[in-house]
Order: C-alpha cells, then structure tokens, then sequence
C-alpha cells in the first residue's frame, strides 16, 4: 500500500484526520494505483494508503477542506464504489461473514458458468483431437451462440467494467481482456457473416478466455479467503452476549441474557462453564482456569480467582465467576487486537512501491505493445517469415497475436504480491500471540541490526524481591522500623523496586504507617512525611541530591551487593542515611538462550537499564553481554535519548521493552517491539506487540517478518517476471524459429494462472516453521 503525499503542501494547523473508506470494483494493481490519484489529486488531502485484497483506501486528510463522502462519491463515478468503513464493533463481525458468504455465493456461480463454458467449448472441438463429431456441438453456429451469451452474462460485468476504466482514462486488467475478447468475437462474426473473406471463425477463444479468467479469478479468491482467515477467526471470538447480574453476593440470584454491546463499565456479570469472556474485566466472586490462547497463544489454561483480571473473547474452562466489567465496546483488548491486525493488513511495505508505478501505467504499456505486436506482423513479420501464414491470414495471425498480448499481460499478480503476504503473515502472528503491524514494520525488521532490551520487565521477570535490609544509623535502626517506613513512603509509587518492598512488608505482617505529604521522581526515589518524619529512600544519586551522605564503609558493602546483581536501595531519616535494602529481580528463563540466539543471528544486543553499572554489569554477565553493550543509570525519559544517539551512529535498532514505561523508546526506535503487559500502551506504541509474557517470542517475530518479507520478494519477482517473459511469448517471438504460438484461450489460462500462483505462494507461509 503506497503512501503517497504532495509536496510543498501548506497545511493547516488543525489536527489532519483519517478515514478509511471500503472501495468496490479494484480488479489489479492498476486500479490501485488509479484510485490512489483520483484520492491524492483532491486539495487538502495529505496521503493515501490503497490496498487491493482488503478494498480498502485509508486517507489523511485536513477536515476543514475535505469531505471524505465526496471523495467517496468522486470514486463512485469513476466506477469504483466507495463507502465509509463500517468501523463499528456490533457490525463488523456481521460485516465480515456477510462478505464472506456473498463472495462464496458468487465464486461458486462464477465457477459453474467457467465449467460449463470451458466444457462446451472443449466438446465441439472433439473432432479435432479425437475424430469423435458431436453434430450439434461442432456447429458453427453453436459456437457462435457460446460466444455470444459468455459476452453477455458472465463477460458483460468485466466488459462493462473495461469499458468504463477505458472511458475514465484509468484502463485496468479488465479493459485488457475486454478488448480481447471484443476483438476476437467481431473478428469471427466478420468471418461468419463474409466468408468470401476466407478467415477462420475463432468463437471459441472468447469462450475459453472467458472461462479461464472466471476460473482463475474464483481459485484467487478462495485463497485470499484462506489468507484472512485468521481475522475472521479473531473476529468470530466475539461473545454475542452477556448475563447481567444485580448482585455479586447471592449466586442464586436469576441472570439476564443481554447484547454484549449494551454492557456498560462497571456492571456485573456472570460467566458459566464454557463460555466465553464478554468484556474485559475483575472477578468480584469464584475462581477458574480461564483459556487464554485466542490471546497470547499458549495452550496451557490459567489459574483466576478474586481480584484477577480476564479478558473478551477468552473461555471460562471450570468454575462459575462474577466479574465487573471494565473495559467494554471498542475499549476491550480484544477489540483492539482485531483493528491492530486489520489496519496491518491494510497497509503494504515499501518495496511494493515500484510494483504499484509501474501498476499505474501498465494497461497503457501492454495497449501499446498488443498494438506494436499487430503492426509488426501484419506488416513486416508475416512478409518476412511467410510459412507462419500457411494456415492462416496474416490479418488473423497479427490479431490473433495482438489478442494473446492483452490478455497475457497481468498486474492483478503485483497487486496481490504484499497484500496476500502480510495477510497470512499477521494472521499466523496473531494465532502465536504476535501482533505485526503492517508491512512497513515488515521491511524495517529486516534492516535491523540492533537490539535494545530493557532490563526490568523485558529481560527480568519484573518482579524483584527484597533479599536483604539492615540499618546503618547509630544507633542502629531497627530492621522491621526500616521497612516500614520504606514501605510506608514507598505506597504511593508503581515502580516494580516500590512494589516490592511493600510486599515484602505485607510479607511480614508489617503494617504501614500514615503519609501525609510525597513527592516521587520517576526512577530516582521519593521523598515522603510519616509520622511527622521526612523519609528518602532512592538510589545513591537521588540521596546525594537530597545532600544525604553515604559513608564509604556502606558504599563498600552496596558495591558488594550491587556486583551479585542486586540493586541497592538507600533510606534516610531526616536527611540522615538510616539503612540499605537490596533487591534482586531474576533473569527470565528464557532471557540468557533469547540473546544468544539473537547473536548468533548478527543482532548486536544492548541492555539498557536504570540501575547503576555495577549492576548492569552483573546482569550482562549472566547474558554474556561485554560490558560495552551496557548503559546504566538510563532514566525512563531517557530512554528514547539513547536510541537516538544509536540511529546517529548509523545503527538501525530495535527496541524491545515491556510497553509502560518505554513508550518513547519504543517509538523512537525502527522497530519497537513491546511485551505486552501494559497491553493499551503497547497496542498504541510498539510496531511488534508480544502477547505472552516470554521474551523468547522477540525471536519468533524477527522469523516471522523476515519470512513474511521473503514471501512478498518472492511474489513480486514472479509478479514481475512473469510479465517479462510472457509478454513477448504471446507477442510472437518463438513464432519464427520454433513454431510457438500462444492462442488468446492459453494466454488466459496463464494469466489466471499467475494470479493463483501468487496467492498460493502466500499461503504457503503458514507451512513454513517459523
């Protein structure tokens, strides 16, 4: 999908807007091409973004000077009829299944009168091959009546639809066959209705092309089918309805069954046994194993009870729940994901950018060839090569050769080379728990050659435990004292280092004393009042701004703590060092077998982390990382900093972080590839999304780009090359030497063919090990 703006455009200072408008009739990738300059030939339109398989335009625009139901009725008169996208959840799912029941409808029709077609042309020629005469069937006139209604029923849409592009000046794969096919019938009603003329009557090759083409054009569309069926899977995931509860406490209380969509946040509901989540929300009352896999992809069910939260459209395996809703509508994880996937598979990578230009000019360039080829011959070729003739005119061969050009010629194969790809691509990434977010990411992937990783949460399992904590002040602070006023100060924060020393209180059975004031620094420390005491606790740099010091006896001993990985934690009193605490997060399982991998592919990793060298260093240690591959004391706003200096240096990086805290970073990046526990954030950030919880999955999705981005090389080479070689087959150009001829009714069956065979090489991918 091209994304295309004019330059030296002066815009507004509002806010551009951007719609995505459903566009009917595109057949090729010269349609594309066309609807993408009738968009971006409109003033105030910014760029346009038009994909073939999805019959989708998406359009950035300035709203104070477009319309986008004009420009969908602009398109509407060029005989490509457009719409606004129904983007409304309630439909989408009917939309979807309604396209798809229709398209069955009608590629089973189109195949029906491709068969007949094919076979009642094949049965009149049975004399020629077998000797066999079936009288009626050879009749002329018979043939005559075939070609006849295949124009006006099954051939009048393309012909009509060819007629109109040629009429707008946007000439597509439908203009091509029609004039074909025209050409090849007048040619023969001519040499029926005058045949003192002596040309040979050729009503079969319309028949044959006719049948070929709708032939081919109902494999193609079974197998986009088969591409995007990953989106409609995630699409019939959604519940339907929900039970409506008043009160969580009385399980006998009667439930009421109501449209998903009329749930609201904060209402009750009640889930069964084998039902699925309707919204995502909190379990009030019951505890169950939840499947989850629709989600992350991982098959083993999950443990829920009270105060847990589940998602839609996962199951509910064993116990009865109540849970309160609090995300609904278009608001759900769920919900996301699928406008996540569908926007991906709207949108194409960059090198499909050279297909759709010469796309836009194709029809022209095959007119002029299929012109050129009926010139040669008719003038130089059959005078010059004379026995090519000798069963035929020279008139009728150079028409005939003229035919076989127009209707050989395919940009449908280039217009479906990155759409099909991304297609199965994201989906096979959406059944492994993989969001890949278009086919721009795709390309970016593959010219990665840094990875950034987060440390706490992307590497780490993000839960760090205190392991030790004593007092340093004289006299000696009591230990128990010192957690709680460190659990105390540190309630009112989120950072992972906050939550674990107030779990290791709870822990404890320690109870939290009352803050009255507090002032945080994100990934520093913080400052709070409790019990009329004002209590810092933060890292070395945070205390030596506060003016606290630290003797060098303690610094020592943090040294010694911080060189087993551990990060050490300083608490103060009244601007007085009080006592340390240390805490270790342990490397996930998979982390250390995650980055050697990654080196062994040519990655170059880093670890960024907020923690002092010390301890970045330890922990780089255990991923047999140098030392040089390491930057410590990286504030979280920081983050995005350092990514740049690596894209300064020449690097192309990628950043894999855990979606919270690392949105800048992750934006910043190439390629930002989030671990999905802050799901909404990573959904809006990241370019890859992961959502299971296993860092392992970054290698997963790299293999999964990479082969995505093979398969859509793999197409346009065909797409392209396919072009090249038969364009001239048909033209002619083994006639001389070898006796070759391409008939019009071949140049059909092998230009439906290229279409298939590119569709099928996409849905190949999803046989591939990734």
């Amino acid at each position: 999908m091209q994304v295309s703006s004019k330059p030296n455009r002066q815009l507004s200072q509002n806010s551009p807007e951007t719609i995505t408008l459903d566009v009917n009739g595109m057949k090729c990738a010269g349609c594309v091409s066309a609807v993408e300059r009738q968009i971006e030939q409109r003033d105030g339109v910014i760029a346009a973004q038009v994909n073939l398989v999805t019959a989708t335009a998406v359009v950035q625009y300035e709203p104070e000077q477009v319309n986008p139901d004009e420009i969908a009725a602009q398109l509407t008169a060029k005989g490509f009829p457009s719409q606004r996208h129904d983007t409304d959840e309630e439909n989408t799912a009917q939309t979807y299944e309604e396209k798809r029941q229709q398209a069955d409808r009608e590629n089973l029709q189109k195949l029906a009168i491709a068969a007949v077609l094919i076979i009642l042309s094949a049965l009149g020629h049975l004399k020629h091959f077998t000797g066999f005469h079936v009288p009626f069937l050879s009749n002329i006139w018979f043939h005559w009546g075939l070609a006849t209604l295949a124009l006006l029923f099954p051939g009048r849409e393309i012909i009509i639809d060819g007629a109109k592009g040629l009429w707008s000046r946007v000439p597509n794969m439908n203009s091509l066959i029609a004039l074909g096919t025209l050409s090849a019938y007048i040619a023969s009603c001519t040499a029926l209705v005058f045949p003192q003329l002596g040309w040979e009557c050729f009503f079969d090759e319309p028949v044959m092309l006719l049948g070929f083409i709708l032939l081919g054009r109902t494999l193609e569309q079974r197998a986009r089918g088969e591409a995007g069926a990953a989106l409609s899977a995630l699409i019939s995931l959604k519940p339907q309805t929900a039970r409506l509860v008043k009160n969580t406490s009385n399980e006998n209380e009667k439930s009421m069954e109501v449209p998903v969509t009329t749930v609201q946040g904060g209402q009750w509901l009640r889930v069964l046994p084998g039902e699925k989540i309707p919204v995502d929300g909190e379990i009030v009352t019951g505890e169950t194993t939840i499947d989850e896999s629709m989600l992350t992809g991982e098959s083993v069910p999950v443990a829920k009870t009270e105060a847990d939260v589940v998602k839609a459209g996962t199951l509910n395996l064993t116990g009865v729940i109540t849970l309160q809703a609090t995300q609904v509508g278009k608001d759900t994880t769920l919900a996301k994901i699928i406008a996540s996937v569908e926007n991906a598979q709207m949108r194409k990578a960059p090198v499909q950018k050279l297909a759709d230009q010469v796309a836009g000019y194709f029809a022209y360039g095959v007119m002029a060839v299929a012109t050129l080829t009926f010139l040669f011959w008719y003038f130089i070729g059959t005078n010059v090569w004379i026995d090519v003739t000798a069963e035929t005119s020279p008139l009728l061969l150079s028409l005939k050769l003229m035919i076989a050009v127009l209707v050989i010629a395919c940009p449908c194969a280039l217009g479906l080379a990155t759409p099909t790809a991304i297609l199965v691509g994201t989906g096979i990434g959406a059944k492994q728990g993989l969001l890949l977010k278009g086919g721009d990411v795709l390309e970016n992937v593959h010219r990665l050659d840094t990875l950034v990783f987060d440390k706490t949460g992307t590497l780490t399992e993000g839960q760090p435990k205190v392991t030790d904590y004593f007092g340093v002040a004289t006299p000696d602070i009591e230990e128990e004292t010192l957690l709680q006023f460190a659990a105390s100060a540190e309630a009112g924060t989120n950072h992972p280092l906050a939550s674990a020393i107030v779990n290791a209180a709870q822990d404890k059975g320690i109870s939290r004393l009352p803050v009255s004031e507090s002032q945080t620094k994100a990934g520093s420390g913080v400052v709070a009042t409790v019990e009329q005491q004002q209590i810092a606790v933060g890292n070395e740099k945070w205390l030596h701004s506060q003016d606290i010091k630290i003797p060098s006896a303690i610094a020592q001993q943090a040294q010694q703590l911080e060189a087993a990985g551990k990060t050490v934690v300083y608490v103060a009193i009244n601007g007085a060092l009080a006592g340390l605490m240390a805490l270790k997060d342990c490397l996930r399982p998979d982390a250390v077998a995650t980055v050697s991998k990654l080196q062994k592919m040519g990655f170059q990793v880093i670890l960024l982390t907020g923690d002092n060298q010390r301890v970045g260093s330890a922990i780089a240690q255990q991923l047999n990382l140098s030392s040089d591959h390491v930057f410590a004391e990286v504030h979280p706003e920081e983050k995005a900093q350092v990514i740049k200096s690596l894209q300064e240096k020449g690097y192309k990086v990628g950043m894999v972080g855990d979606g919270i805290n690392d949105a800048p970073a992750l934006a910043q990046a190439d390629v930002g590839i989030a671990i999905a526990q802050g799901t909404e954030v990573a959904l809006e950030t990241a370019s890859i999304v992961l959502m299971r919880d296993r860092v392992g999955d970054v290698i997963t999705a790299v293999r999964l780009s990479l082969a995505t981005l093979n398969k859509i090389r793999q197409n346009l080479f065909w797409a392209l090359g396919y072009n090249v070689i038969t364009i001239p087959l048909a033209a002619g150009v083994l006639l001389p030497k070898y006796d070759i001829l391409l008939s019009p009714a071949i140049a059909a069956g092998f230009m439906a063919l290229s279409s298939v065979i590119v569709v099928t090489n996409s849905v190949l991918l999803k046989q591939q090990e990734i």
